[in-house]
């Protein structure tokens, strides 16, 4: 329904900015929305890519811990001299506003597992160390993109609501509010020419009368 607006020129003028300012809003949020699914199509391609390598890596891991325990009885002791992970790092990019996350990780040596021993251990620890490194690593790369494609879909669905928004709500209702001023402006003319030719009319009569 039109917003029932005074029906003068400002106000025509200023409906017609902001009819215009709505039209170009969608226009922005459209190509928005379509920038961000695209960045989002490509990290689902790209996590789905990450998820069979880590389906991949987390089997051969498991099997290379497997034969560790057989070659070296149960590794928990050996386990407990990992040191904690404290190399992860938290950055961020921004795609059209929307703050995306890097995470970077800090890359060991396959020297490093030295930290739990070499007398009492064999290869197969180490295998197994080298392995679930590899894990590690595709981990933190799918978390970053799954992240990503979470934020990128969250703002998607709100561009988009906020796109049609423009569209279905706004820009009608001042498009019905420019049709109403412009047709109440059209009948004052019409109705101001209608009374100046009853005036002119009355003029000329007079006129005339004055003149017999």
């Amino acid at each position: 329904m039109a917003v029932q607006a005074v029906p003068t020129k400002g106000n025509l003028m200023n409906t017609k900015k902001s009819l215009s300012l709505a039209k170009n809003g969608y226009e922005l949020l459209d190509r928005k929305r379509n920038i961000l699914i695209r960045e989002m199509m490509t990290l689902i391609d790209h996590a789905n890519a990450i998820q069979e390598k880590i389906d991949s890596a987390y089997e051969e891991a498991y099997i290379a811990l497997q034969t560790a325990n057989i070659a070296n009885g149960f590794c928990e002791e050996i386990s407990n001299a990992i040191p904690v992970e404290d190399g992860l790092h938290l950055d961020s990019r921004s795609v059209m506003g929307v703050e995306i996350p890097i995470l970077t990780i800090d890359e060991v040596e396959h020297y490093e597992f030295l930290h739990y021993g070499t007398r009492t251990t064999n290869a197969a620890i180490d295998k197994a160390f080298i392995l679930f490194s590899r894990v590690k690593y595709l981990t933190v790369e799918l978390a970053e993109i799954e992240n990503s494609v979470y934020r990128l879909a969250d703002s998607i669905k709100k561009t988009q609501k906020r796109a049609n928004a423009l569209k279905n709500i706004m820009s009608p209702r001042f498009e019905e509010t420019v049709k109403f001023i412009t047709d109440a402006l059209d009948e004052k003319d019409r109705e101001e020419f209608s009374r100046l030719k009853v005036i002119k009319r009355k003029k000329l009569k007079e006129s005339e009368t004055e003149s017999a």
